[in-house]
């Protein structure tokens, strides 16, 4: 067996990981999401359960579902149950029991509105009928996380469980109490550009779309408590691993820092992945099951996955997808946003997740981004983004961000303060 280097995983980084698919054309781009809900007994507010008599149990109930709508029962990599969606999306179930649905990709806006909202709002529908709310906010606003058990015991979730606990209570919090509405996004021909812009726009997403300021009933002082978490769960494998100059080296850097979780221990502790490279012989497969292990804002997989956005109703969705697809796609957005957003900073990005636009030159610059992405992406057409979907977006830019506001803080008044 070939032994890995330091070079040898940078070029498979380059090639693999950073690279755009080796497809001819990729016009109209792709654009793909993952959107996360978190299910509660409606008459109690408590965790459901995946199975048990006690209280409204999610897999029954999705089975159910899955019969009417001709979903297939299926298993997942890491052995858990999902549900194959006729569309070609699949749902499955977060350590927690937090559902997520993954979309195929589209080739459109629109098309990715819509594919959404056949599947999310009839779930969401169905579920409140046999008693199960599905809870769109980026954090459970109720339930303090003793309450909510880990309830996928893999090997995986294990050791990842084991290694956090040892660092603070955040990283069960993520895993068990969280919900986000991630974005995938083609590097396409421009892919450095696209790097350097999702990642400086980060903390602005986070920040536009914050809808997590409650926790155990109780405002957090975050306007996302869900990026509080994941600032604080392993610093080592989040945030913002960008370098202008040298983005894959930066990244294999961030790679080979990161503690290698599903490893032996030594000591009781985690080695980093590097070491684990100077000291034994890590195989290819070992290498890509670490990758999977890390949670950067921006998430290079092959194509771009953004991890900055708090769960979101239905309602909204139009404005995440037009604001980021019409950035990342039309050309002069891309570079008006690039020459507007300050490079990728983790001080801002901890800014923004605890003030979200109560923060005025946070606020500003949010303004601005979304007038740029809006027009960007009404100028790809009318096959990307359907009107009425552009109007959707716009509205939530009047009702929030113009306003200085987001959806956190329309539940702020109806807690205790901390």
């Amino acid at each position: 067996m070939t032994r890995l280097t330091r070079g040898a995983l940078a070029a498979d980084l380059e090639e693999r990981v950073f690279s755009a698919p080796a497809v001819a054309s990729l016009t109209p781009r792709r654009v793909g999401a993952e959107v996360e809900l978190i299910p509660v007994d409606a008459a109690t507010g408590r965790p459901c359960p995946l199975e048990g008599e006690e209280a409204p149990a999610t897999l029954p109930f999705l089975r159910r579902f899955a019969t009417r709508w001709g979903w297939t029962e299926e298993r997942t990599a890491k052995g858990a149950v999902c549900f194959a969606v006729r569309d070609g999306g699949v749902l499955s179930f977060e350590p927690g029991g937090q559902l997520e649905y993954s979309s195929p990709p589209e080739r459109s806006a629109s098309g990715l509105i819509d594919r959404l909202r056949a599947v999310v709002p009839p779930l969401r529908a169905a579920a409140a009928a046999e008693g199960i709310t599905l809870l769109t906010a980026g954090i459970d606003p109720r339930n303090p996380v003793e309450e909510v058990p880990l309830q996928l015991p893999s090997e995986r979730y294990l050791r990842m469980a084991e290694h956090f606990a040892r660092i603070g209570p955040w990283g069960a919090r993520m895993m068990r109490q969280t919900a986000a509405f991630q974005l995938s996004l083609d590097f396409d021909d421009e892919p450095r550009d696209r790097w350097l812009l999702l990642n400086a726009l980060a903390p602005f997403l986070t920040a536009i779309f914050a809808n997590s300021a409650i926790y155990e009933g109780r405002y957090t002082g975050h306007q996302s408590f869900r990026a509080h978490c994941w600032r604080g769960l392993d610093p080592r494998r989040t945030g913002l691993p960008y370098d202008r100059w040298r983005p894959v080296e930066a990244y294999l850097d961030f790679a080979l820092d990161a503690p290698a979780i599903l490893f032996p221990t030594v000591g009781g502790d985690c080695l980093p992945f590097g070491e684990w490279l100077a000291r034994a012989n890590p195989t290819h497969a070992e290498w890509d099951t670490h990758l999977s292990t890390l949670f950067p804002e921006v998430r290079p997989r092959g194509h771009l996955e953004l991890r900055s956005i708090d769960a979101v109703d239905s309602a909204w969705y139009p404005a995440p997808v037009a604001l980021v697809a019409g950035l990342c796609y039309e050309p002069r957005a891309l570079h008006a946003a690039l020459a507007l957003l300050p490079s990728p900073d983790l001080g801002l990005l901890e800014r923004a997740g605890r003030l979200g636009l109560g923060d005025p030159a946070i606020a500003r610059i949010a303004s601005e981004l979304f007038e740029i992405g809006l027009a960007g992406c009404g100028a790809l057409g009318a096959k990307f983004i359907q009107p009425g979907h552009l109007e959707e977006a716009r509205a939530y830019f009047e009702r929030y961000t113009r306003a200085g506001r987001s959806p956190a803080d329309e539940l702020r008044g109806c807690a205790v303060a901390a």
